[in-house]
Parts: structure tokens; C-alpha cells; sequence
């Protein structure tokens, strides 16, 4: 039970945020610079919201890309690899510096790495937020895992399919079951669905309607996102055109990625 009531965060961990446990400043700003807490969701259906981000540790897949130019683009949340840095954090302890930091802002996103991994506290977790915040809960998630005792308490399922540009197994990234669950389980409860597929290339159309789209159900073609390739602002600029033709051919939506473009790939913001 004392395992259950622990999440394993990153080195991040709960961001951008000025206040510790018991409300007192931080010696240092957080990482945007600002002397406030808080930041905005940089992308998807939310983007432009301002939000609190929680970021667990963990993931189940390694992404590395390849940019239009040949080279390689690391994925963007690397510090959730960084055992060293990752820290056990217990869920009451959790709520209280999120409590602290909240003020005005009434959205929160769960973030990783794939917090999936850690399914039972998280449960526990963003129960506990709904209770004690009533804040509206995003889970960002690469849509390879489904828990209905998260699932629950979320408002927004932000799924992130992996194509195979992404250099992961095929057996591991794609798993069409889960897919179709969050989608179910998103009709039957009336929550926010997004999925948003991270694009180098025109040709990956052809894999997001084949290997995809083609096997879900019930599904609306304005929760396909399509959002470009990049950690930096210079690998955006060789993507964000790709990603914006085939956005407007297919009826999709283009995601932006505002973080990047304010703060480039300076992370905890």
C-alpha cells in the first residue's frame, strides 16, 4: 500500500512552480523566468490554456527521430531516462504543492513519459485532484496502455500514437485495442479525446490513415491532430509546413507547439 501511495516523478516534476509544501518561495524562479507559477499547454485542443504540469518518470518506448535534413531528433522529455534525477514523491505531498501553486489557473496535465506505467497511485492521484482542486485533469499519454481507474477521473485524453519514424518496435507503439478503448470509454462518459500524431514526412498520411485511422471506430475527424517534428525552433522550421499541408488536405488540425517556439528546448516550462 505504501507503494501505491508514491508516484515516481522526473527531475521536473511538478512545473513551473514558486512555492514549496507549505507556501513559501522557492529561492529561485522556476525555469520560465516568471516569478509566478503556472505556464501554458503548448499544444493540442488546449493550447494556449494556462496549466500546472506534472511529469512522471518512466516510459515504455525509446523515440528517436529522424528531421527532413537526415539528422537525428532526440526525444524532448529525455529527463524522464535520468534515473539519478527522478524522484519519489507521496501522493499528499503531491496535492499540497500543487494546492500551493494553483491560484488562478484550473488546468492540470499529467505528463511523462507514459504515466500509465504507473497506474495504480496515479488513480489514486487524480482522484485525489478532482476531490480536493476540481481542476480539469489532461493525461498525456502514447496510447499503448488503458486504465479505467484513471481514466475516470480525466477530462481530456491527450494520445500521442507513435509512427515509425519513431524507431520502436511495431509490436510495442501501435496497439490498436487501447486506441479504440479510450475512445470508447470517451463517448460512453462524455470526456475530451485528442489524438496527435508527431510528423517529418507527407508520406506518413498514407501510415496514419492505413495503420491507423482505417481500424478505429467512432472516432471524429476533428480529434486528428497532426503536429510537426521538433526539440528546437530550427527543426520546427523544416516540419511545420509538412505537418500544416497535410492538417489542411485532410481536414485534420495542425497543433502548434508553443513552448517551443517561446522558450526553444529549454525544459520545465
Amino acid at each position: 500500500m505504501k507503494k501505491m501511495n508514491k508516484l515516481l516523478l522526473s527531475e521536473e516534476g511538478i512545473f513551473p512552480v514558486t512555492k514549496d509544501i507549505e507556501g513559501n518561495l522557492l529561492d529561485t524562479n522556476p525555469e520560465t523566468g516568471f516569478s509566478f507559477s503556472g505556464t501554458i499547454q503548448g499544444e493540442g485542443k488546449l493550447a494556449g490554456v494556462p496549466s500546472l504540469f506534472i511529469r512522471l518518470a518512466k516510459c515504455n518506448l525509446r523515440c528517436i527521430w529522424k528531421l527532413p535534413d537526415g539528422k537525428i531528433c532526440q526525444c524532448d522529455t529525455s529527463s524522464i531516462f535520468k534515473v539519478g534525477k527522478n524522484k519519489q514523491i507521496r501522493i499528499e505531498e503531491a496535492i499540497k504543492i500543487i494546492k500551493q501553486n494553483l491560484g488562478s489557473i484550473k488546468h492540470i496535465v499529467i505528463t511523462g513519459g507514459e504515466p500509465l506505467l504507473q497506474n495504480k497511485p496515479l488513480a489514486l492521484l487524480t482522484e485525489a485532484l478532482k476531490s480536493e482542486t476540481g481542476a480539469h485533469l489532461t493525461l498525456e499519454t502514447n496510447g499503448t496502455l488503458f486504465d479505467e481507474n484513471v481514466a475516470r477521473n480525466i477530462d481530456l485524453f491527450s494520445i500521442s500514437p507513435k509512427l515509425k519514424n519513431s524507431k520502436n518496435d511495431d509490436r510495442k507503439r501501435l496497439n490498436i485495442e487501447v486506441l479504440q478503448s479510450f475512445i470508447d470509454f470517451a463517448n460512453k462518459f462524455n470526456k475530451e479525446i485528442q489524438f496527435k500524431f508527431v510528423i517529418a514526412s507527407i508520406s506518413e498520411e498514407y501510415e496514419i490513415k492505413n495503420d491507423y485511422l482505417a481500424h478505429l471506430r467512432n472516432f471524429k475527424i476533428s480529434d486528428i491532430m497532426i503536429m510537426p517534428l521538433g526539440a528546437t525552433v530550427n527543426e520546427l522550421e523544416q516540419t511545420s509546413i509538412i505537418a500544416f499541408e497535410m492538417a489542411v488536405k485532410n481536414g485534420w488540425r495542425f497543433s502548434p507547439r508553443l513552448q517551443i517556439n517561446l522558450f526553444n528546448n529549454k525544459s520545465g516550462v
